[in-house]
């Protein structure tokens, strides 16, 4: 027959140090958490504004492909009238 386990005796000293250490433990991740929250915070507003840059840089070379176009268009036409 086996014998029945005399357990793990924890006093109260150990099991406060426990929970003190546990608890510096979370207090470093949530400062670290709170760090990383203001880092994305910050890089939000950095996306934002690349956003915007691209959206300008975009309409800016869409109106300037259509002028092409029509300077393209116009020059066409005054060729054809030099031509005759």
């Amino acid at each position: 027959m086996s014998t029945p386990d005399a357990g793990v005796y924890i006093s109260n000293g150990q099991m406060y140090q426990e929970l003190r250490s546990l608890s510096d433990g979370v207090t470093r991740v949530e400062t670290k958490l709170d760090t990383i929250g203001q880092g994305l915070t910050e890089v939000g507003k950095d996306v934002a504004d690349h956003e915007s840059r691209i959206r300008t840089l975009e309409h800016t070379m869409w109106r300037a492909a259509g002028g092409a176009a029509v300077l393209g268009a116009g020059a066409g036409v005054v060729a054809q009238f030099l031509m005759r």
